[in-house]
């Protein structure tokens, strides 16, 4: 008798224990739910998370960062187009905790909209350090390109040399750089051109000269006026193609640099199905412009460019290429082949950058040998984007927004509707809990009649 009490004692106790265990497996994920936060991103290219180049920007922002979405609660399409726009900017304000965002419904408040210069419906104004940007296209390339826009202090111009054919920044031609343009003036550069037959010097405000692939020979005068912006310490990006240096030859002299004639050929571009007189950037110099940069980039038609030891100005090969080819100096019609007594064997270098100080100020140049690789035709091979948006702003001076661009979004939605959301939560919250206690209440039960 008193073995079957201590039997039932026993039995209720492991009863008691399972029942309260049982609870606390029911009560626990909905309070962890409830106070906590966790998600992942199981998308093929991570297209539900930030970028690491918004990561990057947001955390080089400091200070409060005011946005206000002027925007109707309800659209006949889109529906709750308030709650899309909240949901898109949350894992922002999740990064960046002082991302404060105001919706405010213009139908409502005319006069708000109206004194903000709002246009029309769906407009975001982004305020950070008393400056403003508006965003009318609610994407994370677009964002991004208005945080940066934001971080730029004072004015930003971008001088292009014109005049004697070069590929011109707002050029809609394939050899023009149009397309490269548009991503500098998104990220808040100011494009202008410069003729140095008209104007007597290059601007003192110049943020960056660049020049690229002229077609025709510079005067003395205009070589002289290049010259004179170097010496005082202006910053230059200088894009070279196989042609001839059409009177820049004492550019080359003053930045202490050879310029073998020729194009480099490279038969790892082969292996991927592009022509071998297409280079493959793979193997970079350590620099601020390819820190973290693992990707391939593409040269179309690239010259060598050889650094000569100096004393005046600190230089880096930034990109070798070739690693297996060479430089070929013969006609390409005539057919490619090595030739040891006229060609120059690979790895070559095809990038440079250069910098010195100068005033108290850091100088910085890059001479690049293919104007190619930022033209309209060539501009979304690899990450020739990337290469070149961090060379200028390495060159403006801006490193601290060097980052890879946000990339483009490759998955498909899944979007679920009402009743499948309420199948899915009467599932999880509801019938789970209940079978997992009825199971309890089963053992229970025959334990109980034993």
């Amino acid at each position: 008798m008193h073995l079957k009490r201590k039997k039932l004692r026993l039995r209720g106790t492991q009863s008691a224990t399972f029942l309260i265990i049982l609870i606390l497996l029911v009560a626990l994920p909905g309070y962890l739910a409830w106070e906590n936060r966790v998600q992942w991103d199981v998308t093929q290219n991570k297209s539900n998370s930030l970028s690491p180049a918004s990561l990057e920007v947001l955390k080089q922002m400091e200070g409060p960062l005011l946005g206000s979405v002027y925007i109707s609660s309800q659209d006949a399409q889109l529906g709750n187009v308030s709650k899309i726009i909240r949901d898109f900017l949350t894992p922002y304000q999740h990064a960046k905790p002082d991302f404060a965002v105001t919706f405010i419904d213009p139908s409502e408040h005319p006069d708000v909209a109206r004194e903000a210069g709002v246009e029309g419906n769906g407009e975001m104004l982004v305020e950070y350090n008393g400056r403003v940007e508006r965003l009318t296209t609610f994407n994370e390339h677009t964002l991004v390109n208005l945080l940066m826009r934001l971080m730029r202090t004072g004015s930003r111009p971008v001088v292009t040399l014109s005049g004697h054919g070069e590929r011109r920044l707002d050029g809609i031609g394939n050899r023009d750089l149009g397309e490269f343009g548009q991503q500098l003036t998104a990220k808040g550069f100011r494009i202008q051109p410069l003729n140095l037959l008209t104007t007597p010097e290059v601007p003192a405000e110049t943020s960056l000269l660049v020049i690229a692939s002229p077609q025709a020979d510079l005067s003395e005068g205009e070589v002289d006026r290049i010259l004179a912006y170097i010496e005082r310490g202006g910053n230059l990006l200088w894009l070279l193609d196989q042609q001839p240096l059409h009177g820049l030859q004492p550019l080359a002299e003053k930045l202490e640099l050879t310029l073998t004639p020729g194009v480099v050929i490279d038969p790892q571009a082969g292996q991927l199905k592009a022509p071998v007189t297409f280079s493959v950037g793979a193997t970079y110099g350590e620099h601020p412009i390819t820190r973290n940069f693992d990707y391939l980039t593409v040269f179309p038609f690239a010259r060598q460019i050889t650094i000569n030891e100096n004393d005046a100005w600190h230089s880096l090969s930034l990109v070798e290429a070739g690693e297996n080819g060479w430089v070929e100096t013969g006609d390409l019609n005539a057919g490619i082949a090595f030739d040891a007594m006229y060609d120059v064997a690979g790895p070559v270098s095809i990038a440079a950058v250069l910098s010195r100080t100068v005033n108290d100020q850091e100088q910085r140049v890059a001479v690049i040998g293919s104007g190619y690789f930022l033209a309209n035709a060539y501009l979304g091979y690899g990450r020739n984007l990337d290469f070149g948006v961090n060379l200028v702003n390495w060159l403006a001076g801006d490193e601290d927004l060097i980052a890879i661009q946000p990339r483009t979004t490759i998955d498909n939605s899944l979007t679920l509707k009402e009743p499948a959301l309420t199948i899915i939560a009467w599932g999880f919250l509801i019938v789970m809990p209940l079978i997992f206690l009825g199971s309890g209440m089963t053992i229970w039960w025959r334990r109980k009649r034993r």
